[in-house]
């Protein structure tokens, strides 16, 4: 499977998010799948890329041409895929995976997952999305969700297009196990295909 991760560039961020960050990469490579990912040297990209690479993993990195400061992409990428504007790599990211795991982040990394996640309710894809809820990291953003479901913004059933983890054993039980369903738009219930 072609994992794409999305989270954090910072270099400022605490060894407690980067070191299970590092064994989530690992385990993506010792478990026999390839990550995708934004190319990025530091922060939750480059420890995710560091395990992956330091069990011989597949990475393939997209950055727009404009990341061109030395230092800031992963040397190791198995490929690096260049791109004009930031959406075109996210297109890339999208259509090259087969699931996506959500790794604490900033601005760009709800800006990913919520992409990611209107697509899977608009019916334009039915690929898992794990949010990986580190030491209780998306804990805020997840009351935020829930928020929007308590007025009546969302639909409370938009949960089950995305699964909360904790721990890197669960993420992968998730995904193993992951069954796509098809849902219906109005009322986000899952559509009966044998009909």
């Amino acid at each position: 499977m072609r994992l794409c991760v999305f989270g954090a560039a910072s270099s400022l961020i605490s060894r407690e998010y980067i070191e299970p960050t590092e064994e989530l990469g690992r385990q993506i490579a010792k478990r026999g799948h390839s990550m995708v990912y934004g190319a990025g040297a530091s922060g939750m990209m480059g420890a995710a890329a560091r395990g992956c690479y330091e069990m011989g993993g597949k990475i393939i990195g997209v950055a727009p041409r404009f990341f061109s400061a030395d230092g800031l992409l992963f040397d190791h990428c198995t490929e690096l895929i260049r791109t004009d504007t930031m959406r075109q790599r996210k297109q890339i990211m999208e259509d090259n995976s087969d699931a996506f795991i959500i790794v604490p982040g900033g601005i760009g990394t709800y800006d990913e997952f919520f992409e990611i996640l209107t697509l899977k309710q608009l019916g334009r894809h039915k690929k898992p999305i794990v949010i990986y809820n580190l030491n209780g990291f998306y804990e805020p953003m997840l009351s935020f969700i829930q928020n929007a479901m308590d007025h009546k913004f969302l639909l409370e059933a938009c949960k089950n297009l995305y699964s909360v983890c904790a721990d890197i054993d669960s993420i992968f039980d998730y995904l193993d196990n992951y069954v796509p369903v098809e849902y219906d738009l109005l009322d986000m219930k899952v559509v009966d295909t044998e009909k």
